[in-house]
């Protein structure tokens, strides 16, 4: 049996509330490091760092393989009190790595580093996905490798999950925070008329209906793909974080046992490893900053065959979940410190224009932006066949993933949520659930027809030299 550490199980799954604002140690508290410079949040409010310099400073953040100095790790457990700070075992008592259950990489850059694997050879780059050897093994208990109990399947409790490649993210994140804007107004209109059924529709994507009772309740029977606080989470397969920063919050301390201190507070050494400040308000900022403006994914110009699939694409109805195109009404994307999900934009301290470089999306005829994403950001129930065993989510949790963005498809095989389809048919063929009629419909087409639709899903590509102006001299 494999356990998580009891502090960082608590903040795990505490991640989706809102959290009151910590203060920001300043320069003279923080512990010497001659190897590392140290960026706080009053450098980047102030205005004195341009978004290169920040983009370099999180990119710097992104690569950076952490050690022991700077707190990598939980410090050493205390087998005789669990509730003490640290927790996590590592292998053998190596004092470093447990690979299953996180503690599994130094760096970002390990699960976030194949540009395309439809290209022969691969090509690596800053910001890609991951193949399945960096897949993350998230909070299992028990694992039945040998199959002792005789069903054919090794089975786990905990989750399998394969990195995503994280370009034409700050156009996802923007997407979904204005259409939390527009949830949250849609929840203010039916606490002010009780009894009306108000249909919660954003960007045409439809979460159902929210009704209101003369006390201030809400019924939230009639949510659909969606958590009843109305928070668009675009983030992780199961639709967990609203932004970029709360991913990273979690996969620092997951993967790298790296504490920030916007969670744990200053000079705190939660984990008993010895180091406080492990990850500054400020980086973390830069970090966030830097996976928002990764460039974005683009789709080839197309031809006969193109155009042939993806208007069966559309035909089959893979463009319900998989929306084509959403557009936001500004073109900017505002960053928040701390975050407060159902408010975004309550507390701004940088905003970039995604009309320019890097990101480099289209423009919007009213104004904002196209994100070509394919995707609704909504939850669907996948069916038994996708369902995973995850012991902390119920039954009908884990077969529930948000729509997958397929902006980028052709080069970030394997695919679905664990890597088990290697093909892009493959990855049709197990569409259960809300999508199986799609799944059926492009089943039911001829095989010329259905080699029209991965030629045109083959069309949308990762961009080829991604995060060029960070590496320039």
């Amino acid at each position: 049996m494999l356990k998580i550490g009891r502090t960082l199980l608590s903040v795990i799954l505490a991640m989706g509330l809102s959290r009151p604002a910590l203060s920001e140690p300043q320069p003279d508290e923080l512990l010497p490091d001659a190897a590392r410079e140290r960026l706080t949040q009053q450098e980047i409010v102030a205005g004195d760092l341009s978004l290169i310099e920040l983009r370099r400073a999180g990119m710097t953040i992104f690569t950076r393989p952490f050690n022991h100095a700077d707190g990598y790790g939980d410090g050493p457990p205390d087998m005789a009190d669990p509730t003490t700070p640290g927790g996590r075992p590592t292998l053998q008592g190596n004092g470093s790595f447990l690979r299953v259950n996180g503690l599994d990489a130094q760096t970002c850059l390990e699960c976030h580093s194949l540009v395309s694997m439809g290209t022969r050879p691969p090509i690596f780059g800053i910001g890609g996905a991951g193949a399945i050897a960096s897949s993350a093994l998230f909070m299992p208990r028990n694992i039945d490798v040998s199959d002792q109990l005789a069903m054919g399947r090794a089975s786990i409790d905990g989750r399998l999950i394969n990195p995503v490649s994280l370009f034409g993210a700050g156009g996802v994140q923007a997407v979904g925070r204005e259409m939390t804007g527009d949830l949250q107004t849609l929840k203010t209109r039916a606490l002010e008329n009780p009894g009306l059924a108000v249909r919660l529709i954003s960007k045409e994507v439809d979460f159902g209906v929210i009704v209101a009772d003369k006390t201030g309740g809400l019924d939230n029977s009639g949510i659909e793909g969606i958590d009843d606080d109305l928070v668009v989470r675009p983030f992780g397969r199961k639709g967990e974080f609203a932004t970029l920063r709360q991913f990273d919050q979690v996969a620092m301390m997951f993967h790298l046992g790296i504490q920030p201190v916007e969670i744990f507070g200053p000079g705190v050494d939660d984990d008993g490893d010895g180091v406080a400040n492990e990850i500054l308000v400020g980086e973390m900022s830069a970090l966030e900053i830097f996976i928002a403006t990764q460039d974005s994914p683009v789709q080839l110009r197309g031809d006969r065959e193109i155009t042939a699939g993806s208007g069966l694409f559309e035909t089959a109805g893979c463009v319900d979940c998989h929306r084509p195109m959403l557009t936001t009404e500004s073109p900017y994307l505002g960053f928040d410190f701390p975050v407060v999900d159902d408010r975004p934009g309550a507390n701004l301290y940088f905003k970039i224009d995604l009309r320019r470089n890097p990101a480099r999306l289209r423009p919007a005829a009213k104004g904002g932006v196209e994100v070509p994403l394919f995707s609704d950001l909504k939850r669907h129930d996948m069916g038994a066949g996708l369902a995973e065993d995850f012991a902390l989510l119920s039954e009908q949790a884990n077969r529930e993933f948000i729509t997958a963005k397929l902006w980028g498809v052709a080069d970030t095989a394997p695919y679905l949520h664990d890597g088990r389809a290697l093909t892009l048919e493959e990855a049709i063929d197990l569409h259960g659930g809300e999508a199986r009629a799609a799944r059926d419909r492009f089943l039911a087409l001829d095989q010329r027809q259905q080699k029209q639709v991965i030629v045109f899903l083959k069309s949308l590509r990762n961009p080829r030299n991604p995060n060029s102006d960070t590496l320039a001299n």
